[in-house]
C-alpha cells in the first residue's frame, strides 16, 4: 500500500471528498520527514502488512523528486554485498592496492535516502555492518553524507516469530529515533479506495473496524488488499488468506485468558460480511481453479501459491499455462537445486563499487513469469532470502526486474496421507507476499486429458480404474504421476506393483490392482467406450428404466456415472452416442453437468443439448 503526500484529491467510491482529519499524508511519513530534516537515524518497528515499506517508496518519490530511495532488503544480505576488499589500481601510482568497494546501490551519483527493511532479521555479521550505517552513516572507509544520504532508516517487526534478534546494546539504541506505528499510521485506507476506485470500502473498513486488535492485526491491511483483489476475480474470498506452515490462516479471537479457541473462529463470517459489504458472492469454490488464477496472475501481476499433494501435475499445469498467456517459457527454478549464485552475485566493477549482477534471465524487456517449485524446499537459507526480495518488492539485488508479469510458487503440504513431508516452515509475513494462495485437490488439475492424449487407450483404462474401481482414500494414493507410471510399466509387460509408491520393507501403497489387470486383460467393464461399443443395447436400456420410473434406475445411474466421469476429449470423441443416451436421463440428472464446470466442458453440454432438441 502507497502513502498519498501533496497528491490532488481524486474522488473514489469511498471517499468522494477527503476523509474527515486527512492531511495529505500520515503519521509515518511526518515521521519520515522529521528524521531527514534534523539528520538522525529513524528506526520504524510495527506489524507486519501495514505499509510501513511502501509509504517510504511513495512518500519519498512524492516529497523528495530529486532524490532516490535506496532499498536494502537486509533479510537476503550476505556479508559481501554491502562492502568487499578488493585489489584496484591506484590512479596516481598505477599500483595495484587494496580498497574497501561498496555497492553500487549506495553510490546513485544523487541525493538518496537509505532504508534498511528487515533489519532485524539479518545475521550476526550483517548486524555490525548495518550499525555502523545506522550509528555513524558509515560504512566501512566510506562517509554515506559524502555519497549524497540524507535519510537512514531501518524497520521491521519486533516479534521474535519473524526476525533473527533483538536489539539491546544501549550505545547502538542511543543514536536511533525510534516510531513504533500501527496501520492507523499509514495511509492503506485512502490508498485502497484509491486502488478499488469503483467500490465504496466504508463497509469493509467497519468490518475491519469491529475486530479485536489480535484479530485485525491477522487481517492485516496487505491481506485485505489480496481479498479485495479475489473478490474482483470472483474467486472465493479465502483465497487471500496466506498459507502458514501449510494451514490456511485463521481469524480466531482470543478468549478473556488470551488464548485462541475454535468456538471463536469468526474466518467465514468477516469473509461473508466483506463480501456482504462489498455487493459480491464469496463462492466456495470456482470451476478450473488453477488454470483461472494463474491467468488472473498474469493479468494482474500477481504473486500465487499453489499448494498441492505430490504428483497431481501442478508443475505440468503452471508452465503449460503460463506458456499460453505470455506465449513463451516462464523462468523455472526449483528450489532444491537453486544457489544464491543462481540468482544474482556481487562483482567488482571499474569505478570502484561492488555491482550485483542479476541471472541473464532476469534481464531484457520481454514479458516474464517466475515459476518457484517445490517452494518450501529451499536448498539454503540464503537462496530463500533472496528469494523473499523478488516475491515481495518484484526486484533482485536492489533492480526491478523489468517485464515481470506473474510469480507462481508451487509446494507440497507439510503432511499427506497420514505423512510428514520434508518441507520448511514459514512465518506469517512470509506467507502474506502471494495474493491468492491455493490448496489445490487432484481433482482441480486436468491432467487426465494429458495422460489420455500422450498415452492414449491404456492411460483411458488405467482412469476408468482409477474413476470406478478404487475408493477416495485409493485415489489419494494413486496419483496422476502413479498414473503414468502404470501405463509404462504395463506397456513394457512389468509388474503393476512396482508403480506404485513404495513404502519400505516390501510394502507398497494400499492399493489392490485386481480391478485394474482385469480392465487392461480387456475383461466386461462399462466405460464410454463400452457404452459407445453396445449403444443400442443401451439405448434400450435407458428407454426401458424411463418406462419404470422418472427418477431413474441403476442403468440411468451407470450411464450418469459414466458421463459425469468422462474427460472432455472422450465426450467429443463419442459425441453422438453422447447424445443418444444423455436424451432419456431423467432431467434432474442432465441438469447436473452444466454445474460447477469449466467453461470449455460447459459449452459441451450447452451444444450438445441443443443438437438433442434438434433432434427431438
Amino acid at each position: 500500500m502507497n502513502d498519498t503526500k501533496s497528491r490532488p484529491w481524486r474522488p473514489n467510491a469511498t471517499y468522494p471528498v477527503p476523509p474527515e482529519g486527512w492531511t495529505g499524508g500520515s503519521r509515518l511519513s511526518a515521521f519520515i520527514d522529521a528524521m531527514i530534516d534534523i539528520g538522525q537515524t529513524g528506526q520504524v518497528f510495527g506489524a507486519h502488512g501495514i505499509g510501513k515499506t511502501a509509504t517510504f517508496f511513495s512518500h519519498v518519490a512524492e516529497a523528495y523528486p530529486d532524490t532516490e530511495l535506496v532499498f536494502v532488503p537486509a533479510a537476503n544480505l550476505t556479508p559481501d554485498d554491502l562492502l568487499i576488499n578488493a585489489p584496484v589500481r591506484d590512479a596516481d601510482t598505477g599500483e595495484l592496492v587494496l580498497r574497501q568497494l561498496v555497492m553500487s546501490q549506495l553510490k546513485p551519483g544523487k541525493r538518496f535516502v537509505l532504508l534498511i527493511d528487515d533489519s532485524l532479521q539479518a545475521g550476526e555479521t550483517i548486524q555490525s555492518q548495518l550499525m555502523q550505517i545506522a550509528c555513524d552513516w558509515t560504512l566501512g572507509e566510506h562517509d554515506l553524507r559524502a555519497l549524497g544520504c540524507v535519510g537512514v532508516f531501518l524497520s521491521d517487526n519486533e516479534s521474535l516469530a519473524e526476525t533473527s534478534t533483538r536489539r539491546g546494546d544501549l550505545a547502538i539504541l542511543d543514536r536511533m529515533v525510534t516510531a513504533r506505528v500501527t496501520a492507523n499510521d499509514t495511509a492503506w485506507r485512502t490508498t485502497l479506495a484509491a486502488k478499488y476506485r469503483d467500490w465504496d470500502l466504508r463497509g469493509v473498513f467497519g468490518v475491519w473496524n469491529s475486530l479485536d486488535p489480535a484479530t485485525r492485526e491477522l487481517l492485516s491491511p496487505r491481506t485485505v488488499d489480496h481479498v479485495l483483489a479475489n473478490a474482483r476475480e470472483g474467486f472465493p474470498l479465502r483465497w487471500g488468506l496466506p498459507l502458514v506452515n501449510g494451514e490456511r490462516l485463521r481469524l480466531v479471537e482470543r478468549r478473556a485468558d488470551g488464548r485462541r479457541g475454535r468456538d471463536r473462529d469468526r474466518t467465514a463470517e468477516v469473509l461473508d460480511r466483506i463480501a456482504a459489504a462489498l455487493g459480491v458472492p464469496n463462492p466456495a469454490t470456482v470451476p478450473d481453479p488453477v488454470r483461472r488464477v494463474l491467468r488472473a496472475a498474469v493479468r494482474n501481476r500477481w504473486s500465487v501459491l499453489l499448494q498441492g499433494p505430490p504428483g497431481c501435475g501442478k508443475t505440468q499445469l503452471v508452465r503449460q499455462t503460463i506458456r499460453e498467456e505470455l506465449g513463451r517459457e516462464p523462468l523455472y527454478f526449483s528450489l532444491p537445486v537453486t544457489n544464491v549464485e543462481d540468482l544474482c552475485a556481487p562483482i567488482p566493477t571499474a569505478d570502484g563499487t561492488l555491482e550485483n549482477l542479476m541471472a541473464r534471465q532476469f534481464t531484457g524487456g520481454e514479458p516474464k513469469a517466475i515459476v518457484w517449485d517445490e517452494y518450501n524446499r529451499p536448498k539454503d537459507k540464503a537462496a530463500f532470502a533472496k528469494l523473499m526480495e523478488i516475491t515481495q518488492e518484484w526486484s533482485l539485488a536492489g533492480r526491478r526486474i523489468e517485464n515481470l508479469r506473474a510469480q507462481v510458487a508451487i509446494q507440497n503440504p507439510p503432511y499427506h496421507l497420514g505423512r510428514k513431508l520434508l518441507v520448511s516452515r514459514n512465518n506469517i509475513a512470509q506467507a502474506t507476499r502471494f495474493t491468492a494462495s491455493l490448496t489445490v485437490e487432484p481433482e482441480d488439475i486436468p491432467a487426465n486429458e494429458w495422460l489420455i492424449g500422450t498415452y492414449g487407450g491404456v492411460a483411458e483404462t488405467v482412469l476408468e480404474w482409477w474413476k470406478h474401481d478404487i475408493d477416495d482414500d485409493g485415489r489419494a494414493w494413486i496419483t496422476k504421476r502413479t498414473i503414468e507410471r502404470l501405463v509404462k510399466l504395463h506397456e513394457r509387460g512389468l509388474p503393476l506393483e512396482m508403480a506404485t509408491i513404495y513404502l519400505g520393507e516390501g510394502e507398497y501403497a494400499p492399493v489392490p490392482l485386481t480391478a485394474l489387470v482385469d480392465r487392461l486383460a480387456r475383461r466386461a467393464v462399462t466405460g464410454l467406450g463400452e457404452l459407445a461399443r453396445q449403444v443400442d443395447a443401451w439405448e434400450a436400456r435407458l428407454r426401458r428404466s424411463r418406462e419404470e420410473s422418472g427418477e431413474g434406475t441403476n442403468d440411468s445411474d451407470v450411464v450418469h456415472q459414466v458421463l459425469a466421469n468422462a474427460e472432455l476429449s472422450q465426450l467429443r470423441r463419442y459425441r453422438k452416442v453422447v447424445v443418444r443416451l444423455v436424451a432419456l436421463l431423467p432431467p434432474k440428472l442432465r441438469a447436473t453437468y452444466l454445474v460447477g464446470v469449466a467453461e470449455d466442458r460447459q459449452r459441451f453440454w450447452v451444444e450438445t443439448f441443443a443438437r438433442m432438441a434438434r433432434q427431438g
